[in-house]
């Protein structure tokens, strides 16, 4: 957005506020777990001054999901003071939340307080790095997330009450394409479409999915960038409407043992000059010479980025046999056993989908990494292995790490993450995948105890 723009943007905002119709600005950076932090500022106050920058606290960006502030991060800490980053709103994303009375809502970038920088390690300035250096070799990338959620019958805060024990999903028996099924869902699901459509969100829609009360909600492609933004306010906006209405959704990735898994799955192709870099019509699946390399640098460095996909000890849980989640980093045709998907072969619309990640990532580390396996593949012009066939839950080529504590192995020793992203950055997501391990290390759970209580 250039400065003319963003200025427009603001007296659009300023004319809503002095017709009353807007009074708080909900202004949010994005976390390294891919949640919304920030302030809500009166109205009059942001179109005054606040939109030009506003002020946080470093730890945001150095936390685990119970916003605890773990030591060994180079970045803040308690013996540097944790003092403070700016938030620098993006007004090329200020739109409505029409599911709260009065607000909009606009995303910021984060900037370093003393050198006004961007902060290397926040979300969005990791994606926008390999979104610029995609512009360098003259390309877009263009993706879309599918994002899978499961509904319960009771509140967040009845759930949390009881425990977290007995979870009742809202449905009682597998929905996958069951319109009668999500019906009984639409209290929610038709409010989270229409709002996020009135948000400015391109949602296409939402099915049910294959578990008990899990739905999945399509939002349609766009620039990478934008794509992420949609998918992180679309979960946000899951959990509030959904508790507007009483209701409690998880995006964890395995909530229970013995139903399904919740993924996220990610769309991606290269775009040049408005028309598809992926695709060539000489060849017998459409797909172009420089698809296959950027395909090629995503199986390669699939292991390195693993925990950009899966970053929780419980992500790990959702990669079974059988399940429809990936076991193996393979890539087939149409197939949906493999841990990529080619999309629409032989159409313009040629793509390769991700099927590794689960609900839980973050979109913006997710993508940043895949674009960085992706041009690896084009500069190192790797050729594509054969796709594989059949049932790809059979073999043992090609794994997907098995834990968390692998996958953090992998993103520490990747040469190819840390050239693309730094090393600060690499050593930064290091250190957040071993707060994970060491929290989850101290803790005895329910499975301990009744395995051995009698019997060890």
């Amino acid at each position: 957005m250039t400065n003319a723009q963003a200025l427009d943007a603001l007296e659009a905002l300023k004319a809503k506020v002095e017709a009353g119709d807007v009074d708080t600005v909900i202004v949010c950076i994005v976390d390294m777990q891919g949640r919304l932090m920030g302030k809500r500022f009166h109205a009059r106050h942001f179109v005054d001054v606040g939109w030009g920058e506003t002020h946080c606290c470093n730890y945001l960006l150095a936390t685990d999901l119970e916003m605890a502030t773990p030591d060994g991060y180079a970045s803040t800490s308690w013996k540097a003071g944790y003092g403070d980053y700016i938030m620098k709103p993006d007004m090329a994303t200020l739109r409505p939340v029409p599911w709260l009375e009065g607000t909009v809502m606009v995303l910021c970038d984060v900037l370093d307080h003393h050198t006004h920088e961007a902060v290397p390690h926040s979300p969005r300035a990791i994606l926008k790095r390999q979104l610029a250096r995609l512009e360098e070799m003259g390309f877009d990338s263009v993706m879309a997330t599918e994002l899978e959620f499961f509904i319960f019958r009771k509140s967040l805060d009845e759930i949390r009450k009881d425990g977290f024990r007995d979870l009742e999903p809202l449905s009682s028996y597998n929905e996958d394409y069951h319109i009668f099924q999500a019906t009984k869902e639409e209290h929610v699901l038709r409010p989270l479409r229409n709002h996020l459509y009135a948000a400015g969100i391109p949602v296409e829609g939402t099915k049910g999915e294959a578990g008990l009360g899990q739905e999945e909600l399509n939002i349609r492609y766009a620039k990478a960038l934008d794509a992420a933004d949609y998918h992180t306010i679309a979960k946000h906006a899951t959990k509030e409407i959904a508790w507007q209405q009483g209701r409690a959704v998880t995006f964890l990735s395995k909530w229970h043992n013995d139903h399904s898994g919740s993924s996220s799955h990610i769309h991606q192709s290269l775009w040049q000059g408005g028309a598809s870099a992926f695709f060539d019509e000489n060849d017998a699946l459409g797909m172009s010479s420089l698809m296959k390399h950027y395909l090629a640098g995503l199986l390669k460095y699939a292991t390195d980025y693993t925990y950009f996909l899966a970053p929780y000890v419980n992500s790990y849980k959702r990669f079974q046999k059988g399940s429809f989640a990936p076991t193996r980093t393979v890539w087939s045709v149409d197939n949906r056993t493999a841990g990529f998907r080619l999309c629409a072969e032989g159409c313009q619309s040629v793509r390769i989908e991700c099927r590794i990640g689960g609900s839980d990532l973050n979109p913006y580390l997710a993508m940043a990494a895949q674009l960085a396996a992706g041009i690896q593949g084009i500069e190192e012009r790797l050729a594509l292995p054969p796709p594989a066939e059949g049932d790809n839950y059979d073999g043992e080529t090609g794994l997907i790490p098995q834990n968390l504590r692998d996958a953090r192995d992998a993103l520490k020793h990747s040469a190819m993450l840390r050239e693309a992203m730094g090393n600060d950055v690499i050593d930064h997501y290091t250190r957040a995948a071993e707060v994970e391990l060491e929290d989850f290390q101290r803790v005895v759970t329910d499975y301990e105890v009744a395995r051995g209580f009698e019997r060890s």
